[in-house]
C-alpha cells in the first residue's frame, strides 16, 4: 500500500467517523431490536411448532439413532467419509484446523482492501465452505434413518396400562402370580419352593414410589433372586417397557389412584352370554396371555408347551395334542382343573383359575375349540 492509498483510507475513515452513528444509543438500540425479534421468534416456534416427538435417549437401545442438533449436522454427516480408524480425522483434525485457521486469520490475511470485488479468493473460499456445510446438513437430514415412530409407543395412560399388563404377564407373573398375589414358586430354577410375598398389597404400593418400582424392575434384586430386566443390565426390557409396567402396577394395585374408565373395559376378559360360543381369538387368548404365557414361552422348562399362538396352544410340546375339540378329558382342561398328569401339573402353578375362567375354557372345547369367533 503506497502513501496515496494510506491517505485516502485515512480521509475516508475520518469522514465516516464524523458522520457515523454512536454506539450508545444508536448501535445498542438496533442490537436490542434484533435480540427481541429473535427472542419472539423462538417463543413462537416453541409455542406453535414445538419439539419433534421422539423416544427418550436410551443407551441400551441399539435401535436408537443418535444425532446432534441441526447446526452440527454437517459435522455429523462428515463422519461418514471418515469411517472406523479414520474417525479422528473427521472429529479432531479437520474441525480443529478450521478453528485454528479462523483464530489466525488476522495474521495471514493482510489484504488492505475490504470491498468484496477486491477479495475474490476469500469470497470464493468462504462461499465453498458455506455451500459444503449446507450440502452436508441437507444430506444428513435426508439420509439419517428416522427415529422409531412415537405413535407406536404407548403414550396415554390406558395404552401404558395395557402394554404394562402384557409385559407383566410375560415377565413377572411366573414368580409374582398373575394378580401380584405371590405365593409358593413352582418350576422356577433357583427359586423352587420360595414363598413370594404379595406385591399388590398396600404395604408395597403405598411405600414405594414409581422411581423405586422402576429401579427394582431395571436393576432387579439379585440378592433376593430377582434378575435385572433392564437392557442396560442384561435384561430384555427397554426403559419404556419398564415405565409401562410401573404404570400398570400403580393403576391396578394402588387403590388411591383412579383407573380410567376405558382402561377397565379394555383390560377386562370378555364376558360370555349364556348362548355365546367362545373363540380362541376373542376369549381364550386374553386369558392365556395373562395367566399362562409367563411360563409357557421359549426358554422356559415347560415340556416344550408354548402358548403364544392358537396352533401352539393346540399342538405343541412333548404331550400333544393338548386340546382335542369336544373332549373335556383333554390335557389342558385336566391341568386347569388342578390334576397332575404326565403332560404337567396344576396350572397355573401358584393359584387356580377362577370358576368363571375355567368355564370359558370348557365351553370353548365343547364348541370345537374354534380359533375365530363365529358370526
Amino acid at each position: 500500500m503506497n502513501d496515496i492509498q494510506k491517505a485516502q483510507y485515512k480521509e475516508r475513515y475520518i469522514r465516516a467517523k464524523r458522520n457515523g452513528e454512536k454506539f450508545f444509543p444508536d448501535t445498542l438500540y438496533k442490537d436490542l431490536l434484533i435480540a427481541i425479534a429473535l427472542f419472539l421468534l423462538l417463543i413462537g416456534l416453541a409455542a406453535f411448532i414445538g419439539v419433534a416427538a421422539e423416544p427418550r435417549a436410551d443407551p441400551s437401545d441399539a435401535a436408537y439413532v443418535p444425532r446432534p442438533e441441526w447446526y452440527f449436522l454437517f459435522l455429523f454427516e462428515m463422519l461418514k467419509f471418515f469411517p472406523g480408524s479414520l474417525e479422528w480425522l473427521g472429529t479432531t483434525i479437520i474441525p480443529g484446523a478450521a478453528v485454528i485457521a479462523l483464530l489466525l486469520l488476522p495474521f495471514y490475511d493482510k489484504n488492505p482492501h475490504r470491498h468484496w470485488k477486491h477479495r475474490k479468493f476469500a469470497l470464493t473460499f468462504m462461499s465453498a465452505v458455506v455451500v459444503a456445510m449446507v450440502f452436508l446438513t441437507i444430506r444428513a437430514a435426508v439420509t439419517t434413518p428416522p427415529q422409531k415412530d412415537e405413535s407406536a409407543v404407548a403414550t396415554s395412560i390406558p395404552a401404558k396400562i395395557a402394554a404394562g399388563q402384557d409385559t407383566y404377564s410375560v415377565q413377572c407373573a411366573e414368580c409374582h402370580g398373575s394378580e401380584g398375589e405371590g405365593g409358593v414358586i413352582k418350576g422356577v430354577k433357583g427359586l423352587e419352593g420360595f414363598k413370594m410375598k404379595a406385591i399388590n398389597s398396600q404395604d408395597e404400593m403405598y411405600t414405594r414410589s414409581d422411581d423405586t418400582l422402576f429401579n427394582i424392575g431395571e436393576y432387579g434384586q439379585p440378592n433376593l433372586g430377582m434378575p435385572p430386566f433392564g437392557k442396560a443390565f442384561g435384561g430384555e426390557l427397554s426403559r419404556s417397557d419398564i415405565n409401562n409396567l410401573v404404570t400398570f402396577m400403580r393403576y391396578t394395585w394402588d387403590n388411591r389412584v383412579e383407573v380410567p374408565k376405558e382402561t377397565a373395559s379394555s383390560n377386562a376378559i370378555p364376558a360370555l352370554g349364556p348362548n355365546d360360543i367362545p373363540s380362541y381369538e376373542a376369549n381364550i387368548a386374553p386369558i392365556v396371555k395373562r395367566y399362562c404365557v409367563s411360563c409357557h414361552r421359549q426358554g422356559k422348562e415347560n415340556n416344550n408347551y408354548i402358548m403364544d399362538t392358537y396352533q401352539n396352544v393346540m399342538n405343541s410340546g412333548d404331550h400333544k395334542p393338548n386340546v382335542i375339540p369336544g373332549d373335556l378329558n383333554t390335557n389342558l382342561i385336566r391341568m386347569i382343573h388342578r390334576e397332575k398328569i404326565d403332560a404337567g401339573g396344576e396350572m397355573p402353578p401358584t393359584k387356580a383359575l377362577s370358576p368363571e375362567l375355567v368355564s370359558i375354557f370348557e365351553r370353548w372345547v365343547k364348541a370345537g375349540a374354534p380359533e375365530k369367533a363365529t358370526k
